[in-house]
C-alpha cells in the first residue's frame, strides 16, 4: 500500500513538473520581447504625438524657406518646441488660446486631453529603452514678486513635471542660474539660453531634451577614414567616413533612398535620407508632411547594407518668433493683444520671444543629442547572404532621430555640409 502511494505521488508530481515546464515554455519571452519594450499611448496621446510631428515638419520647413544661406545645416527638436509651448498654452486664453491650439495642431481636444497627453509622452519616451538615455526636463523660472495663478503652476508640474522657481531678476546671477540648470540638462552640451533678462521679462519657460544613445550595431572606428562629401554648390570636401555592413531596414521611393538606424534596442533609430540622382534635399522637403512621413516610416524592410556615411558634430540656434507668426500664433506676441491671464489675470502679457538651440555628434559609437526652448513671458507693464547593397551618403542629406512605435519625431535636420571637430 505504501509503495502505491509513493508511486502515485511520484506520479502526480511528474505531471505537475511538466505541466509547469510546457507552461513555463508557453510564457518564455521570445528574444524581441525580452529586448524590447513598447509604447502604449491611449488615442488621445498618440494625437498629440502626431499633432506635435505635424507642427515640427511645418516648423522646420519653414526655417529653411526663410533661410538666408542655402548651405546651412538646420537641427530642430519638434518635441522640445512642442513641450515648452504646451506650457505656455496652459496661461492662454480667448483668441490668443486658439492661435496656439491651430499652431500645435491642437484642435478638437480638451486642455486636460492635452496636458495627459503631454505626460504620456514624457513617461513613455524616457523610459521606453533602458539601453537609451532620453531625458525632456521642463522649468518655470518667474520673478519673485510677480503674482502666478496657483492653476497654472500646478497644471504644468502635474502633467509637464515641471520644476518652478521664483528669482530676483534684478539680480545679475539669476542669468547664471538659468543658464547652469539648462547646461546641467543637456550634459553640458549647450551652456547658456540667456545673455541677459529685460526689466520687462516675468517669466521663462524652458524645455530641455537630452538624447545619448548607442548605435545597436556600433561603426568600427579601424575603417573610418577621409573621403569626399559632395556639397550642393558643386564643390567637395573632405570628411571623416564611418563604414559598415550590416542588416538594416531600408526603404526607397522615386525621391530618394534610406536606412533606419537602430540605437540601444531597438525603440530609438536615426532615419538617414539620401536624395536619389537628380534630386536635391529641398525635393524632399517639399513633399515632407505628416502623412508622407507616416507612409515613408511604413515602408521600410530588412536588407544587407554597406553604409557609408560622415561623422558629424553640429550646432544650430534660432529664434523662433517670426516663424512661429507665419505658422498663425501672432498675437501672443502681440503686447497689447495677447491673453495670457491664465497666468496673471491683472497684468498685459505676452511672449517677448521664443529661442532654440540644438546640439549633435553623430560618430561610431552613436549620438548625443540636445536641445532647449526657452519662452520668455514680457508684461507691458513691469538578409545576411546576399551581396550588401551600398549606401553611400556623400552628399546632403535629411536625418531624423525617432521613436518606433510612435513615430514622434524628437531630432530632424538638413545636413548640406557634414562637420566634426573633437
Amino acid at each position: 500500500m505504501k509503495q502505491i502511494l509513493i508511486t502515485k505521488l511520484a506520479l502526480i508530481l511528474f505531471a505537475v513538473a511538466l505541466t509547469n515546464c510546457n507552461k513555463s515554455n508557453i510564457d518564455e519571452p521570445s528574444q524581441d520581447e525580452l529586448y524590447e519594450q513598447k509604447i502604449f499611448l491611449n488615442e488621445k496621446a498618440q494625437a498629440i504625438v502626431e499633432a506635435d510631428n505635424t507642427f515640427g515638419i511645418k516648423l522646420f520647413k519653414n526655417l529653411i524657406e526663410n533661410s538666408e544661406d542655402d548651405q546651412e545645416n538646420i537641427i530642430i527638436s519638434p518635441l522640445s518646441v512642442s513641450m515648452a509651448l504646451g506650457m505656455t498654452y496652459n496661461g492662454a486664453d480667448g483668441e490668443t488660446k486658439t492661435a496656439m491650439e491651430n499652431t500645435l495642431e491642437l484642435q478638437g481636444m480638451s486642455v486636460q486631453e492635452i496636458n495627459e497627453g503631454f505626460k504620456s509622452i514624457i513617461d513613455g519616451l524616457s523610459s521606453v529603452d533602458p539601453d537609451v538615455t532620453l531625458n525632456i526636463p521642463n522649468s518655470i523660472w518667474y520673478r519673485d514678486d510677480f503674482y502666478i495663478e496657483p492653476y497654472f503652476i500646478n497644471t504644468n508640474q502635474e502633467y509637464f513635471y515641471a520644476e518652478t522657481h521664483p528669482l530676483n531678476f534684478s539680480d545679475p546671477a539669476s542669468v547664471g542660474i538659468i543658464n547652469n540648470w539648462v547646461a546641467e540638462n543637456t550634459n553640458q552640451k549647450i551652456t547658456t539660453i540667456l545673455n541677459e533678462i529685460s526689466p520687462m521679462a516675468v517669466m521663462f519657460l524652458i524645455n530641455a531634451v537630452y538624447f545619448n544613445g548607442t548605435w545597436k550595431f556600433e561603426f568600427d572606428e579601424q575603417y573610418t577614414q577621409p573621403e569626399t562629401f559632395y556639397l550642393s554648390n558643386g564643390t567637395t570636401k573632405e570628411v571623416d567616413m564611418m563604414k559598415q555592413e550590416a542588416t538594416l531596414n531600408y526603404t526607397h521611393n522615386e525621391l530618394f533612398e534610406a536606412v533606419d538606424l537602430y540605437y540601444g534596442r531597438g525603440n530609438y533609430s536615426m532615419v538617414i535620407m539620401l536624395p536619389k540622382e537628380g534630386v536635391g534635399t529641398y525635393d524632399i522637403i517639399n513633399e515632407l508632411d505628416e502623412n508622407t512621413w507616416s507612409d515613408w516610416m511604413d515602408s521600410f524592410s530588412e536588407a544587407n547594407i554597406q553604409i557609408t556615411m560622415p561623422k558629424f558634430k553640429l550646432e544650430y540656434e534660432e529664434r523662433l518668433n517670426q516663424t512661429l507668426t507665419d505658422l498663425g500664433m501672432g498675437i501672443a506676441f502681440n503686447p497689447t493683444g495677447a491673453d495670457f491671464s491664465k497666468i496673471n489675470p491683472d497684468q498685459q502679457l505676452f511672449i517677448s520671444f521664443v529661442k532654440h538651440k540644438t546640439f549633435i555628434d553623430v560618430n561610431e559609437e552613436g549620438t548625443e543629442a540636445a536641445a532647449v526652448t526657452i519662452v520668455g513671458i514680457n508684461t507691458t507693464s513691469t538578409g545576411g547572404e546576399d551581396t550588401p547593397y551600398l549606401f553611400t551618403v556623400n552628399k546632403p542629406f535629411l536625418f531624423a532621430i525617432k521613436e518606433r512605435d510612435t513615430k514622434s519625431i524628437i531630432f530632424i535636420g538638413k545636413i548640406m555640409e557634414p562637420e566634426y571637430e573633437e
